[in-house]
């Protein structure tokens, strides 16, 4: 069986290292036999703001309800993005605040404090670059955008495991080096599929 495989890229420049990482990857993917879906947050139209939290449900513009069906088809998920003052761009936060819904994503249970998981059976890979260097990030910041994005939002919907890749520092990168995470990132996506 084919593997399904959704990349999101989340960073809001068009012309972002992330964009060519998220490319190498399903290079590999498809490469491998995958069936690959894209979707780059910076061409989507969407309001990220959750306007009224869970007190009132705010309509999806139909890209996003595109991207819930993508993620229903996914069997693995890939987001793509930098870490900016230690977690997601605010593109990608909007995103998961406007697409992980309650009834979609996790569903509360009445009169209970625990909740139903709904998007079991998926798995998940977090490819992020940053400038802080991955030692420093470990021990000084604790890996605290990480675990948000791995902890608090998709093993709280029931993805896991949750694999991390750390791109870093990119600011002060050579080609090479960037070539060298292309290529480590292009392997990914082959092993994956």
């Amino acid at each position: 069986m084919k593997t399904n495989i959704l990349v999101i890229n989340g960073h809001p420049d068009p012309k972002s290292f992330c964009s060519a990482l998220s490319e190498a990857y399903i290079a590999g993917a498809e490469g491998n036999g995958a069936q690959v879906r894209y979707l780059d947050l910076n061409k989507l139209s969407f309001d990220p703001i959750l306007q009224y939290g869970y007190r009132q449900r705010t309509e999806l513009e139909p890209e996003l309800a595109e991207a819930q069906e993508l993620i229903r088809w996914a069997h693995h998920l890939v987001f793509v993005y930098p870490t900016w003052w230690g977690a997601m761009p605010a593109l990608l936060k909007g995103f998961i605040d406007r697409v992980f819904l309650p009834g979609f994503a996790f569903k509360y249970r009445q009169n209970s404090p625990l909740w139903d998981k709904l998007l079991v059976g998926r798995t998940a890979h977090l490819i992020v670059t940053m400038d802080t260097p991955s030692l420093f990030n470990r021990l000084i910041y604790r890996r605290a955008g990480h675990n948000v994005m791995k902890r608090n939002i998709l093993q709280f919907c029931g993805i896991k495991p949750v694999r991390i890749t750390e791109i870093t520092p990119v600011k002060p990168s050579t080609p090479e080096q960037r070539d060298k995470w292309l290529n480590q990132v292009k392997q990914l996506g082959a092993k994956r599929a």
